[in-house]
């Protein structure tokens, strides 16, 4: 259901993404709302692609024409101020209509953006309390639609926004992909390297859309996350344990360096800079944060014999 963006370019201080300069990024193939709109499949986002309004009781509005009738104009897009549990309110408000009316959109573009995190702004929410938020968000996204009428013939697709540059043991562009669905195995881990676009390449395969790119067409299918039987079991989140309300205050490990720190619009602020940040706050200021690790991942090919090269 999730699905986002790169990076800005910041020498230029310009994001290039969510039709800002979209006659340079956009893909010739279009987006996937594009090949929904194609194929005849319902549409519709949350959030994604969508320029708020001044204030939460106002509309925001579309950033390109294939979104327009197809998005909730008050569903809040990236705002750190606005958590993210009203976020979950509104889509799940959203979803008993869906079930009142008998259907809902085929696919559903769902933002939840707070895991973002200010840092350790002064008066902003702790990054622990932003984080709770939005985990506690998501297991109630996931609760309601597994214990609506549609959870038999519906699957969900978590991804987090940008993973590029965080300290992860293994490499630093590797992050959390979670698949929900009656058909996904319980209880099993699976070990395939999937990337973002195997991720994208399944949601087409489901709604029977054509690929964007070679990227998407090329990509592994995540099969091995999906069995045959329903398990029709629902899900039932699990409450914070953190306090949703902690706020950063002026002792907080780089509460000074956190001001500086642009937070109107996602990736504003540098990436190294605000994991540092994270880092100390959370591991404490004497805990060396590991530097990002860079990994290769190549696939070994058996060399031809000459006899086989000249067949």
């Amino acid at each position: 259901m999730l699905s986002y963006r790169g990076s800005p370019t910041k020498k230029l201080n310009i994001y290039v993404s969510e039709g800002n300069f979209d006659a340079i990024a956009r893909p010739a193939g279009g987006y996937i709302w594009d090949r929904c709109a194609e194929a005849g499949v319902s549409y519709r986002s949350y959030g994604e692609w969508i320029e708020n309004g001044k204030t939460p009781k106002d509309p925001g509005k579309a950033r390109v024409k294939a979104l327009e009738g197809h998005f909730d104009p008050y569903f809040r897009s990236f705002d750190l101020n606005y958590p993210d549990q009203k976020r979950a309110d509104r889509f799940i408000e959203e979803l008993k209509r869906f079930e009142k009316e008998g259907e809902m959109p085929r696919l559903q573009i769902l933002r939840l953006p707070n895991d973002h995190t200010a840092g350790t702004q002064v008066g902003k929410h702790t990054p622990i309390a932003l984080v709770a938020d939005n985990d506690l968000a998501l297991g109630r996204v996931v609760e309601a639609v597994s214990h609506s009428k549609f959870w038999r013939d519906t699957a969900i697709f978590v991804v987090e926004d940008d993973a590029q540059n965080g300290s992860d043991h293994v490499d630093a562009h590797r992050t959390v992909a979670l698949v929900i669905s009656p058909y996904t195995k319980r209880g099993q881990v699976d070990s395939s390297l999937y990337s973002t676009t195997s991720m994208l390449r399944t949601m087409e395969l489901i709604l029977a859309l054509a690929p964007m790119t070679q990227f998407d067409a090329a990509a592994r299918p995540m099969y091995n996350s999906f069995q045959v039987t329903a398990d029709l079991r629902p899900y039932d989140h699990v409450p914070a344990q953190v306090d949703l309300n902690e706020k950063n205050t002026a002792t907080a490990w780089g509460a000074k360096l956190s001001e500086k720190f642009d937070l109107t619009r996602e990736d504003a602020v540098d990436d190294l800079l605000l994991n540092e940040v994270i880092w100390h706050s959370i591991r404490g200021p004497n805990s060396k944060m590991p530097a990002p690790v860079r990994a290769a991942f190549v696939v070994p090919h058996v060399k031809k014999d000459k006899k086989d090269d000249d067949d």
